[in-house]
């Protein structure tokens, strides 16, 4: 896939696939592509297909992030501090 002349047409189909990576540079588009193909890689050789998913979700929250200037900023701030325990919702 890192080779591949063919990756450029994976990299340039990503978004009709997944129309927010219009968010993302084009250098986060492609690096969401290798990863994206190695979880499906690992997925059809090991039956592990929860990679599959957090990948997608963790770029997709990039983009949503990405897509609105205001929290794209405040993300980016420097933090200090201890924020307490994560909660994690499903």
């Amino acid at each position: 896939m890192r080779h591949d002349p063919t990756a450029r047409a994976l990299v340039i189909a990503m978004p009709e696939v997944f129309p927010w990576v219009r968010h993302l540079t084009s250098d986060e588009v492609r690096s969401f592509t290798l990863e994206l193909v190695e979880a499906l890689s690992d997925a059809a050789e090991l039956d592990v297909d929860a990679t599959t998913q957090e990948v997608i979700a963790g770029w997709q929250a990039t983009a949503r992030i990405k897509a609105d200037p205001a929290h794209y900023a405040q993300a980016r701030e420097a933090t200090s501090g201890d924020f307490g325990p994560v909660e994690v919702s499903v």
